[in-house]
């Protein structure tokens, strides 16, 4: 199946791995809707994307609020007559262990509503459309967190697994009806939203245009899940021994979460 000419929805379009896909995408011949909170930021976007010869246009729409949320595929819905592919790529990262969250349930509220209740809220209000088209695509961008026990990351990675057992269940409640799920679990990428963590700068990060070719290939192949090898392996092994695994994936990270956080201060000392 080809990119060219698909009317695709794109959130987090402004940034990361957003703004690499919508200007790949473009490039195939692509159609897109492009969703982000910032404005200027999407003006931005869619002159590359134009400058590209792509066509683009902007839906400016915070999705961390209900009723944005709601506007946001109304106007869709009323404004654009084909609509092939919703991209869920918009999201939030907070990284804090459990023991110094105690007293911030919202950081957990916050990143529910962006990474899984504006998600839902879109798919439930565009798939009448897909019903109607006979055909659709939904790509929820998820991460290898919800694979395997990711320490500091509880509500993100509570948001994303969430976000992936609602894409597991529509995705087999639609098989045979011309519409298709895909979850990319993606590895660390490295955008805007992980630079303010210091130690990132030394683990192995995925480029963003590469992350943006899996986005192509998702909408080509309309596979279930895509992930690295590791994440399948690792969450394999999580779902087969969750026990053993986890105890010794606390291990790890705590080993060298450590090793990382002393290479960093020499680093700023030096």
């Amino acid at each position: 199946m080809s990119v060219a000419g698909k009317h695709i929805v794109l959130t987090g379009a402004s940034s990361g791995i957003g703004e690499s896909a919508a200007l790949r995408l473009a490039e195939l011949g692509a159609r897109l809707c492009l969703v982000a909170r910032r404005e200027p930021e999407l003006l931005r976007v869619r002159d590359a994307v134009l400058e590209a010869g792509g066509e683009a246009d902007i839906y400016p729409a915070d999705l961390s609020d209900q009723e944005a949320v709601g506007a946001l595929a109304q106007r869709l819905l009323d404004e654009q007559p084909r609509i092939d592919v919703l991209i869920n790529n918009a999201g939030r990262s907070i990284r804090r262990p459990v023991a110094e969250s105690l007293d911030r349930f919202h950081d957990y509220t916050r990143t529910m509503q962006l990474n899984y209740f504006a998600p839902v809220q879109l798919t439930l209000a565009l798939l009448p459309r897909f019903y109607a088209q006979g055909a659709g695509h939904i790509i929820n961008v998820s991460s290898m967190a919800a694979l395997i026990p990711t320490p500091r990351f509880s509500a993100y990675t509570g948001s994303k697994c969430a976000l992936d057992g609602f894409s597991r269940t529509l995705a087999a409640e639609h098989v045979g009806r011309g519409i298709a799920v895909t979850t990319i679990n993606y590895p660390l990428v490295k955008t805007p939203m992980t630079a303010p963590t210091r130690i990132y700068r030394y683990l192995p990060q995925m480029d963003r245009r590469k992350a943006a070719e899996w986005m192509v290939e998702a909408i080509a192949r309309r596979p279930v899940r895509m992930t690295t090898y590791t994440g399948r392996t690792w969450g394999t092994a999580t779902a087969a021994l969750p026990g053993p695994t986890v105890r010794a994936t606390g291990r790890i990270f705590r080993t060298v979460g450590e090793a990382l956080r002393r290479r960093a201060e020499r680093d700023s000392q030096a």
